[in-house]
């Protein structure tokens, strides 16, 4: 409980820097344009209660079992309510509509985009692909420190396909199995995990929801990204290569039984996403259309395929069910796939994007990027932003800086989305890779435990600015 009062202090700390004078942004009630700032009105005082309550109740989300998408999906509603009642007032009926539809615009595109590679995702778990990679693993008898550089290294390059938080659920699941008998190697696994994961998806569009929302924003384009890949190894390896002398010695018990074989079709899958994957950057890149456009393009080479394995069944005899022996029907449901998406956390990012975006239309961003980027410079912000993506989580720093929108050239803006994305590994709490671990290995894993290696951790982000300011700048 200390540390989600720590958690909730700094972001309300955070939350303060909206409230500093600027009589630049005084509230005048003649003005009837969108450019009404509202931070002094009682509307922008209740907008921000609103929404540091909602994100509250998301930090407590394990304590309280509530999921974090209800009490945002709230606030983005209780918030432009409050916006739309006041422009009423004022006589304007259509600054509140078209700012709305820009912010829900900018969620579609990333909506459909993620819809999409959960989708496949989640066609790659039904068909084993990533439990036959789980047991490979663990019966080739690996000894501790092995499997502590085997999962982080397929961590880093997993997370820039199959995005950070699943690919942190897949090497968990691996940490877990061969070190039942062994905590202190489950707890600095896993925090070798999240770093990895995190890191990994620095460099990549495809790797993590910051990175994701700057490529589709054509801020910075597909290739470029990879400018970060040394940065993100070496945020990786400093913090690996210290935590590798508290791990324990020995090999764990190997495991007996079969292991899991990958169904028909999941290697075709795993084309067909990188296939995808070609297509949106194409689109992209070359015809200059969202890539959303080709992510939904993709999915029909899913479709298409689904089609062709229910047309040709794979059966099976149910040999634990004897003496019956019932046949077993390998059916692939494309909308199967489509209904285990993570919609929870699909409608968390809609209720941070349309939040903050409205916080943004009352004046509160223009406020903070004054202070930010005016006052403390484009350097200073974008590494602060890193260090506010461990407290306040990445995705709503990432999107308030997008809606900011501060004068950058490609550098700063290669920085922060470093920072972004490598600075939520500070604390078990920063990213979502994080928080799910704490879930799946429940005990091990644990905040305390991984506030222990944060100094380590904050060793490696430093490294990572350094070497970024070294190779790139």
């Amino acid at each position: 409980m200390f540390a989600f009062a720590k958690y909730t202090f700094c972001f309300s700390s955070f939350l303060l820097l909206f409230f500093i004078p600027n009589s630049a942004f005084a509230y005048s009630a003649s003005e009837l344009s969108q450019s009404v700032n509202l931070t002094q009105h009682w509307v922008g005082f209740i907008a921000i209660a609103i929404f540091v309550s909602s994100y509250v109740l998301v930090i407590l989300e394990e304590k309280i079992h509530l999921r974090k998408s209800k009490p945002v999906l709230l606030a983005a509603g209780l918030i432009w309510l409050l916006i739309a009642l006041v422009y009423r007032q004022m006589g304007d009926i259509h600054s509140a509509e078209v700012a709305i539809r820009h912010n829900f615009l900018e969620y579609a595109e990333l909506f459909f985009f993620l819809l999409v590679a959960m989708t496949y995702i989640n066609a790659m778990l039904e068909r084993q692909v990533f439990d036959a990679l789980r047991d490979w693993l663990v019966l080739r008898g690996f000894d501790y420190k092995s499997l502590f550089w085997l999962t982080g290294i397929l961590a880093f390059f997993m997370s820039p396909i199959a995005d950070n938080l699943t690919t942190a659920l897949i090497m968990c699941a691996v940490i877990l199995a061969v070190g039942k008998e062994q905590p202190k190697f489950v707890a600095i696994g896993c925090v070798n995990i999240v770093v990895s994961a995190n890191a990994g998806g620095a460099f990549s569009p495809f790797g993590d929801i910051t990175t994701l929302m700057v490529w589709q924003k054509g801020i910075v384009d597909f290739f470029t990204f990879f400018q970060l890949f040394i940065p993100s190894v070496v945020n990786f390896l400093v913090p690996a290569f210290i935590m590798q002398f508290a791990l324990p010695k020995g090999s764990p018990t190997p495991i007996s039984g079969e292991p899991v074989k990958v169904k028909k079709g999941g290697l075709v899958i795993v084309g067909l996403f990188l296939l995808t994957i070609v297509t949106a950057v194409s689109f992209h890149n070359f015809l200059h259309l969202p890539p959303v456009i080709g992510m939904l393009t993709g999915l029909a080479y899913l479709k298409f395929f689904g089609y062709y394995l229910r047309e040709h069944k794979k059966t099976a005899i149910d040999h634990s069910d004897i003496p019956t022996g019932n046949v077993i029907e390998d059916d692939f449901d494309i909308f199967d796939k489509i209904a285990k998406a993570e919609w929870d956390t699909l409608f968390f990012f809609y209720g941070v994007i349309l939040a903050v975006g409205g916080l943004g239309f009352i004046g509160y961003l223009s406020v903070l990027s004054t202070f930010m980027y005016g006052e403390l410079g484009a350097t200073s912000a974008n590494i602060l932003v890193g260090v506010l993506s461990a407290i306040v989580d990445n995705i709503p720093v990432m999107f308030a800086v997008l809606s900011m929108n501060p004068a950058m050239d490609q550098f700063q803006w290669l920085l922060v989305t470093l920072t972004a994305g490598v600075g939520g590994s500070l604390l078990s709490i920063g990213s979502a890779a994080g928080v799910a671990l704490m879930g799946q290995a429940r005990g091990q894993y644990t905040f305390f435990t991984h506030f222990k290696w944060s100094p380590v951790i904050m060793l490696g982000y430093i490294c990572s600015i350094g070497c970024h300011f070294l190779i790139n700048s």
